[in-house]
Parts: C-alpha cells; sequence; structure tokens
C-alpha cells in the first residue's frame, strides 16, 4: 500500500510522517510525502531532529503533488485548518484521512520553544503512525471503508504522554539549528 502523506509546503509535517512511517512500515507499505504548494525545502529543525531518533534522512525533499512517482492508494492531510490553514484536497481514488499537526515551520520564540513545536509535532505523527501500524493492515487493505474509519479515529489521537525518544536538543548538540 502506498501512502501519501500531504500537506501545504512539504517542509515538516509531510516530511516527519513519511521518514517516520518508512522507519516503521511493514514489507508492503511504503510512504510518500507532497505538498500542493511546496516550499521547495525540507526544514533543517525537520531533519535534525529525525536524525536524532535514528531515523534516515537521506533522499527526502519537498516535492509537489504534480510529480508523484505512484499512485497512492491511501491520502492522509496533515495540515492544521483549525489554525485557518488551507488544507488540499486529493481528488484522486484514494481512502482519504485527515490528521490535523500545527505546523511547526511557524513556530515562534526561543529556540527551545521552536525546538519545543517541531518535538510535539513528531510525537503526534508518531503515536498515529504506530495506531496504524499496529491494525491489522492484511484485512484493511480489503477493507476500505473499514481502513477509512481507523484513519479518522486515528487522527484524533494527541500523542504520548511519554514512550517516545523525541526530545528537543541540548546546548552544543550538534542537530541543533
Amino acid at each position: 500500500m502506498n501512502v501519501l502523506f500531504l500537506c501545504t509546503g512539504n517542509s515538516c509535517r509531510s516530511i516527519l510522517a513519511e521518514a517516520t512511517f518508512n522507519h516503521l512500515a511493514p514489507a508492503g507499505w511504503h510512504a510518500m510525502s507532497a505538498g500542493s504548494q511546496p516550499t521547495g525545502q525540507v526544514h533543517p529543525r525537520s531533519l535534525a531532529l529525525l536524525a536524532r531518533e535514528g531515523i534516515r534522512t537521506d533522499g527526502y525533499y519537498s516535492k509537489s503533488w504534480d510529480s508523484l512517482p505512484v499512485t497512492p492508494d491511501v491520502v492522509i492531510t496533515v495540515c492544521a485548518s483549525a489554525a485557518g490553514e488551507s488544507c488540499p484536497a486529493y481528488l484522486g481514488p484514494a481512502v482519504r484521512g485527515h490528521w490535523g499537526v500545527e505546523d511547526p515551520a511557524h513556530a515562534a520564540g526561543t529556540d527551545d520553544d521552536i525546538d519545543a513545536a517541531f518535538v510535539s509535532a513528531y510525537r503526534i505523527l508518531r503515536a498515529r503512525i504506530e495506531a496504524l501500524l499496529a491494525l491489522p493492515l492484511a484485512e484493511l487493505e480489503q477493507d476500505r471503508p473499514r481502513l477509512a474509519a481507523e484513519l479518522k479515529r486515528i487522527g484524533s489521537i494527541q500523542g504520548p504522554d511519554t514512550g517516545t525518544r523525541a526530545t528537543a536538543p541540548t546546548q552544543g548538540d550538534p542537530y541543533r539549528v
């Protein structure tokens, strides 16, 4: 199954989701990401966070949904429509879900505040991805309405209080940008 994580800029959330999904996914499941208006670059803090988590970062780049390598079976939008952000609508024949996450690229404040926004987005996305991958995937591939319902349910998960490794970088951390 090909899963597309879709947002507007394809620089933070969708990249975090794509890399994390591919890191955790079983054989036969693959993620890609794209944006309706890609920024043209992956945010350096996204790459730094993935590297701290032991997730490969090579090969990820900001790209348009007009240049997908394959047609997705599942499309998950990750924009935060509650923040007034327009969320792209994928019109292809895919199971759709919405997992809104605040965009850490718009975080303001100190370096620690901004790092915390990236960690929060990552934790929420990782918790949702883990919840999806814990389901009976072979059954869900054959039951698209149930897959859609599960995607909707998972979209309300806000992330764990503990249990994920992600932490903000410390002073002197080579990944702090």
